[in-house]
């Protein structure tokens, strides 16, 4: 699993005051917790780049004033005008105790559904698993090349060792679809058949009253 590292300093003085004072200076106020005790700190928002502002999932390594806090990122705060971040809890973690966290899902291969000409949908961009830290890989990947279309790739399909996962059995990771054209070309086609079968219906029927016509006696 990759990590980064995120510099902190503790925070003496805890209350809305002190983390208001705090964010003018563009410092984010947290909190670590999971040992039995809770370790507030505060780094600068540009740490959170690193974290927030991207797909992969990362053990937050924070070092406050030179102990060193290994987390995973559980909760975090954005104003509700400015988006900017306001707070965040981080969660610390052992070698030997279980964790969930949220791994981001790679797909691997072109569906052969797609080679057909169906479209691919993706449902989900992460799963949410258990594990050791030590069995923790840097994201989920998946071999999506044999679905064809009409199939999935869902949660009851997915086995890794040492990792449970925590959706539900039946939860949709990927599905390939029938492409919206190929279905409207195949509707369309029907339609155009059905038309030219009723032109010559008409057609037949108007040969067929001229004929009638012709032998009538005149009046």
């Amino acid at each position: 699993m990759k990590s980064v590292e995120v510099k902190g300093s503790l925070r003496e003085v805890v209350g809305k005051a002190t983390s208001k004072s705090l964010r003018r200076e563009d410092q984010i106020p947290c909190v670590i917790y999971g040992n039995g005790k809770n370790v507030h700190f505060h780094t600068h928002e540009r740490s959170f780049k690193k974290i927030v502002y991207t797909p992969n999932a990362y053990l937050v390594e924070i070092d406050i004033d030179g102990k060193v806090y290994q987390t995973v990122l559980r909760d975090i705060q954005f104003h509700a005008v400015s988006d900017k971040i306001i707070h965040a809890d981080f969660f610390e973690v052992t070698e030997k105790e279980p964790l969930w966290i949220k791994m981001p899902i790679v797909t691997e291969g072109i569906p052969v559904g797609v080679t057909n000409g169906g479209r691919l949908v993706q449902k989900m961009r992460k799963v949410k698993v258990n594990g050791l830290l030590s069995a923790l890989p840097e994201d989920i990947r998946i071999d999506i090349s044999e679905i064809a279309i009409g199939q999935s790739i869902k949660i009851a399909d997915m086995k890794i060792d040492g990792l449970e996962f925590m959706e539900s059995a039946n939860s949709v990771i990927v599905l390939v679809k029938t492409a919206r054209a190929a279905v409207l070309d195949e509707v369309e086609g029907e339609e155009g058949e059905e038309g030219e079968e009723g032109e010559e219906d008409e057609e037949g029927a108007e040969g067929e009253a001229s004929a009638k016509g012709g032998d009538a006696p005149a009046e």
